[in-house]
């Protein structure tokens, strides 16, 4: 059985008939694409959710270029106000590459260009996207750990585990909305322990469930876990681009220090 970590890896796609590629009416790709084009209505909204996904790998990202706490929430919130204003989002091209180096590459280039300008303008001034705050920021990013990574290292270190997160609230959500959720706030432990760690008779006696009844449920968590992180992971990648590949290189940056 799978952990976390070792779900980042998997490598089994799920079929065009199940639920794990189904679910997903709009990927991420979509969303840029939308944002991009100004004369979407809906494109204002797919950034706030660009933002609200991403922001921290970005923060994270710059924090480790040894910019101030103060200067990173700036600097991440004139970044994606420039991705939407200056219309930087357009030459996002799905066919060009995956959604993790367009971010990174752009960042990159806003830092070189536009720092200064961007610490100069007032604090608060602008519409940014996405409202930062910085103790919770750094509380994050000081939980990070891994000092000894580079800048690009610890972004996609972020970037993985942002998606890791992303999935598990898209799993308690589909349990939530199943009537299931105290199911789930005892098995989800499941999810990040080794199988010969996973203390089944404990679950079942919270549960009230006999413990076959519960191995099967937490077999099915992880494995619904799976399809989800996979789908979620499928939606930043460029068409033709191998998703096991990805999903080795996500799962590679976790295990960096």
């Amino acid at each position: 059985m799978e952990s976390i970590k070792e779900s980042a890896a998997s490598s089994r796609l799920p079929t065009n008939g199940g639920s794990g590629d189904s679910i997903f009416v709009t990927t991420r790709w979509t969303m840029v694409l939308a944002a991009a084009d100004r004369s979407d209505p809906q494109a204002e909204r797919a950034m706030e959710e660009i933002c609200s996904i991403y922001w921290f790998p970005i923060y994270a990202y710059i924090r480790r270029r040894n910019h101030s706490p103060e200067d990173a929430e700036d600097l991440t919130q004139e970044f994606f106000r420039c991705l939407c204003e200056k219309h930087w989002i357009a030459d996002a091209d799905r066919e060009k590459g995956k959604l993790r180096a367009f971010l990174i590459t752009a960042l990159k280039r806003f830092l070189a260009k536009e720092w200064r300008r961007a610490c100069a303008q007032k604090r608060g001034g602008g519409q940014p996207h996405i409202s930062i705050d910085t103790d919770i920021a750094e509380r994050r990013y000081e939980a990070a750990g891994t000092p000894n990574l580079e800048a690009e290292a610890l972004f996609d270190r972020q970037w993985a585990l942002s998606l890791l997160e992303l999935t598990m609230k898209r799993l308690e959500q589909e349990y939530a909305e199943a009537g299931k959720t105290t199911l789930f706030i005892q098995l989800k432990n499941g999810l990040i322990m080794e199988h010969q760690s996973i203390d089944y008779t404990a679950m079942a006696s919270a549960l009230d469930m006999n413990e076959g009844a519960v191995r099967v449920a937490v077999h099915r968590l992880r494995k619904r876990f799976r399809e989800l992180y996979r789908a979620e992971v499928a939606q930043t990648l460029p068409l033709g681009v191998s998703l096991d590949d990805e999903l080795r290189d996500l799962a590679a940056s976790l295990v960096r220090h």
